[in-house]
């Protein structure tokens, strides 16, 4: 294998770490996951919001303030670079999403599309510098009326939100 070879590997492995951090800051309402997948002069085209990626954090902070409930999940994805340190990346997703809006209403809803991403390497670390979220499926769904704990029953944890969340606890329940 070629030196470049290799460095292609580990910045597509770069690339990839970096998205799946993405999802867990949303889904886990870790701010500091969340912030570390962006570059800080970054873009975001998410939906309704279209501009700087500090205006959107802001968003998914008040989305945070009301507990809700957010899966995401990657796959497909499409590493292209185009010099050493740029890449377009395309990344499919599957996101399933409970909360309530600011009209006080509960509303559930299973996204599908994809993440256009240009990275940029700075330094050793790839981040998104611009984000244009393509929704290729929305199939909004009724919420349950059960709470989780009922339909949940004996299967805990339930997941939860930093640092609560089991996730955050590993290395700290490994002598259990």
């Amino acid at each position: 294998m070629t030196d470049a070879a290799l460095r292609a590997l580990l910045d597509k492995d770069a690339i990839r770490d970096c998205i799946h951090r993405y999802c867990r800051g949303i889904d886990r309402a870790d701010e500091a996951a969340l912030v570390s997948s962006y570059w800080p002069d970054a873009h975001d085209s998410h939906g309704a919001y279209s501009g700087p990626v500090s205006g959107f954090i802001e968003q998914v902070r008040k989305v945070w303030a009301n507990g809700p409930r957010n899966i995401h999940n990657v796959g497909n994805i499409m590493v292209e670079f185009t010099s050493d340190t740029r890449a377009d990346v395309e990344t499919y997703f599957i996101a399933f999403q409970r909360g309530t809006g600011a009209d006080g209403v509960l509303r559930q809803v299973q996204l599908c599309g994809r993440y256009c991403d240009l990275f940029e390497k700075r330094g050793q670390e790839w981040r998104v510098l611009r984000r244009t979220v393509v929704y290729d499926w929305v199939a909004p769904q009724d919420p349950p009326a059960q709470s989780e704990q009922d339909r949940f029953g004996p299967r805990t944890p339930i997941g939860g939100s930093y640092p609560d969340d089991p996730v955050y606890h590993i290395a700290a329940d490994a002598g259990n």
